[in-house]
């Protein structure tokens, strides 16, 4: 029979098809046993309501064959088949869709079928790793058969031929090998294993093929055993998913086997949420959180994203926007029959059904920490030891857009208590004249219990928290206030304590060593004043308003050209020795005052965190103090 012309815009369209459609070539299997899977569900959907059908939907499959030496790739179902019509209607004519037709003609119906291929553009797929398509198939009832065969875009040819069965056979011969392309690849077996189980291991009939296997040979020696290769027909896909069974039916090591395979982690998942929604938009959902982060999971490498599926068939293996950031670590699997999606089942069409997923999980997501934060503690504080600093993250993000739905999850060190705290805990634990929920910030609970500002509070019997992540101070501020409540940093100058300022010297019965210690440090500090919270050490350091200390240490971290600094306020203990012997030097030895200046702001600096402007003049004062 003579060539025929495709009766779309023909080499053009199948151009674009081929090259631009689609970002991975492998995803031309998917397509192909899409196809099978839509041609077998139409004839089991036909067996409903016609007895002549005689099949029921265990007796449909699909067959993938593979011949290395002929370069071919079969692709068989036993499902309805095409006539001579639909070769023309639906081969003859790039993009259009025999399931999309089959579904529009379902109407309401169509709600219970898994039709996939609605775009009719999968099949052409091939082309991205074929030169050449043949087509051999029978329709269910009729007697003749046909072989539809295509190198492209020139044109196809249908002749009829012999077929045994009702049924669809997909030829595809592989292109030769290029520089650039190895195309050989798609011609391994376990190459095509591996993309089955990708693609379209939830497809709801069986994919068989023969595999070769290895066996111990029957009779070898214990010694010396001999093994022998056999080939097997296998099927590739499990089928039925793992998310669409209830949570009934499913034990918590098929879960965590699930997750391990799935996922390639070694460790059984902390914790397994469901989700099952149906309304504006149907879904089911299988996630968990990991009990161990990711070794890049504070990097920029990390990817998040949840596997996203339509009735079965995997779309896209990460997909970011259905994960808001502050839940970046849960995993997990995503199903909807009703995404919108283009034309290559790449990418989403309109995201309107994914923005609803989307913000139906993370609801479900954070109810779930809710309920594990008040049942189960000891696995809450595994969780947030883990995770938690990714939650502070969610607080800072967006301008704070999240604080309200993050700031009770968030646990915190404390100076009373021996285990992590919520900041309801602690706001229920204040005292009847507590105005402010007081905080310390450093690198190691260490270093913080032990700043001289703490001792004040700690002497009046005053909870704080203690920050030791970089982003504390930074999630505290953004918060604001809880519950009606302001955070105040125990560097900050006014703590607000009853009788702070009655039993505290006044500055200006010390105003000239004041004075004399501000000028010996010049701008090294903003001001020198003595301190209402200093009880046994000689001197800190406070912050100004807005940048901490600790901020300064983390901007200088992350954009060293651009440091920003904290006001350096200097506080003494007018009570201490160390201060005595400063105002006798400032009034008898100005030179050895000045060093006394230098060495109480150095020693500050230290207490800080701070780095010293010249740690060798530190030490050879030290050492002249030792002689």
């Amino acid at each position: 029979m003579a060539k025929r012309q495709f009766k779309a815009e023909s080499k053009r369209l199948l151009d674009l098809m081929v090259n631009s459609i689609y970002t991975h070539k492998e995803i031309f299997l998917r397509e192909i046993i899409s196809n099978a899977s839509d041609a077998c569900d139409k004839l089991c959907y036909r067996g409903l309501t016609d007895d002549q059908v005689g099949m029921s939907r265990e007796d449909f499959r699909i067959e993938l064959s593979v011949d290395p030496e002929a370069r071919t790739i079969t692709v068989s179902d036993n499902g309805i088949g095409m006539n001579k019509e639909d070769l023309e209607n639906n081969l003859g004519v790039i993009a259009s869709s025999g399931s999309f037709q089959f579904k529009q003609e379902l109407g309401e119906g169509a709600a219970d079928t898994d039709v996939i291929g609605q775009f009719g553009v999968g099949f052409y797929s091939a082309f991205m790793v074929s030169d050449r398509i043949t087509v051999v198939t029978r329709k269910f009832g009729e007697d003749a058969a046909y072989r539809w065969q295509s190198s492209g875009a020139d044109g196809y040819t249908i002749n009829e031929c012999e077929k045994e069965g009702h049924g669809t056979d997909i030829i595809m011969h592989i292109k030769p090998d290029a520089e650039e392309e190895q195309y050989s690849e798609f011609l391994d077996s376990y190459r095509l294993q591996g993309l089955v189980k990708k693609y379209s291991d939830y497809i709801r009939f069986p994919i068989r093929m023969e595999v070769s296997k290895s066996r111990r040979k029957e009779g070898s020696p214990d010694d010396k055993p001999e093994y022998e290769t056999y080939r097997e027909v296998e099927t590739l896909n499990s089928m039925v998913p793992l998310w669409q069974r209830s949570r009934s039916e499913v034990s918590e090591d098929e879960y965590a086997k699930f997750y391990r395979d799935k996922f390639m982690d070694y460790a059984p998942p902390l914790k397994v949420i469901t989700a099952d929604l149906e309304g504006a938009v149907t879904y089911k959902a299988l996630l968990f959180i990991p009990s161990a982060a990711p070794y890049d999971f504070y990097s920029k490498e990390f990817e998040k994203g949840l596997q996203l599926y339509s009735n079965g068939v995997l779309i896209m293996d990460k997909c970011a926007d259905l994960l808001p950031e502050q839940f970046r670590f849960v995993r997990g699997v995503v199903d909807s029959p009703d995404l919108s999606l283009n034309i290559s089942r790449e990418l989403l069409q309109h995201d309107r059904q994914l923005k609803i997923i989307a913000r139906s999980l993370e609801k479900k997501i954070r109810s779930e920490l809710e309920k594990l934060l008040k049942n189960d503690r000891e696995e809450y504080e595994k969780f947030f030891s883990i995770f938690g600093r990714q939650l502070k993250y969610g607080v800072v993000a967006d301008y704070g857009a999240n604080k309200e739905s993050l700031q009770d999850l968030l646990l915190f060190h404390s100076s009373t208590q021996e285990k992590p705290t919520t900041l309801a805990e602690y706001v229920e634990r204040m005292g009847e004249g507590q105005k402010l929920i007081y905080y310390a910030a450093g690198e190691t609970l260490s270093a913080v219990d032990k700043l001289p500002q703490t001792e004040l509070l700690k002497e009046k019997n005053y909870e704080m928290l203690y920050f030791v992540d970089e982003v504390d101070e930074f999630a505290i501020q953004m918060i604001g206030k809880y519950q009606d409540k302001e955070f105040r940093s125990v560097v900050d100058g006014d703590l607000e304590l009853e009788g702070e300022d009655k039993e505290q010297e006044d500055d200006s019965a010390h105003r000239e060593t004041l004075d004399f210690v501000k000028e010996a440090l010049g701008d090294q500090v903003k001001e020198v004043k003595l301190s209402k919270k200093l009880k046994s050490h000689p001197v800190c350091l406070t912050a100004g308003p807005g940048l901490s200390f600790e901020m300064e240490k983390y901007f200088a971290a992350v954009q060293p050209d651009r440091p920003l600094k904290a006001d350096r306020i200097l506080e003494l203990n007018a009570a201490h020795p160390a201060f005595e012997a400063l105002e006798r030097a400032a009034s008898s030895d100005p030179e050895q005052g000045k060093k006394y200046a230098r060495l109480l702001f150095d020693q500050a600096l230290l207490i800080a965190g701070l780095p010293l402007e010249d740690a060798s003049a530190y030490t050879d004062f030290v050492c002249e103090l030792m002689k």
